[in-house]
């Protein structure tokens, strides 16, 4: 049995959002994973390529897929703006484009991709409210 790596969803502002706000969200720097095994007394290298993201946001909208795994602030490359305040999970699943080698007799390319789901990421989404204020004066 191989693993793939389970990535989970970074957040910003982290723990927390406001309503109708820009939250970024994006993952580690996505990259090939290699892991090598033993089979019937060969080596087998695995090999598994992240190659689409899908984000859940939590708030019962359309999952997002995207080709890249986002970036931090100031990139603002994948967002979301939530319409409603709430306690919300964001879940990410990589699929990854896998091949394998066995006793360096040559790449085999495996068929379709495999979907790994990450750990789910918590936030609170909260609302913000104008209060207007007489100034002292």
């Amino acid at each position: 049995m191989v693993l793939f790596p389970a990535l989970a969803v970074k957040v910003q502002p982290r723990g927390r959002t406001l309503v109708n706000l820009d939250t970024i969200v994006y993952t580690d720097e996505s990259k090939v994973s290699t892991s090598t095994v033993t089979l019937l007394g060969f080596p087998v290298v695995v090999e598994a390529t992240p190659v689409s993201y899908s984000w859940n946001f939590g708030d019962g909208t359309p999952a997002l897929t995207t080709s890249t795994p986002g970036k931090p602030y100031p990139a603002k490359e994948i967002t979301h703006k939530y319409i409603k305040r709430g306690a919300v999970r964001l879940t990410l699943t990589t699929s990854y484009a896998a091949r394998f080698n066995v006793a360096d007799t040559g790449w085999q390319y495996v068929d379709g991709t495999v979907p790994v789901t990450g750990p789910a990421t918590p936030l609170q989404v909260r609302e913000a409210v104008p209060v207007l204020v007489d100034p002292p004066g």
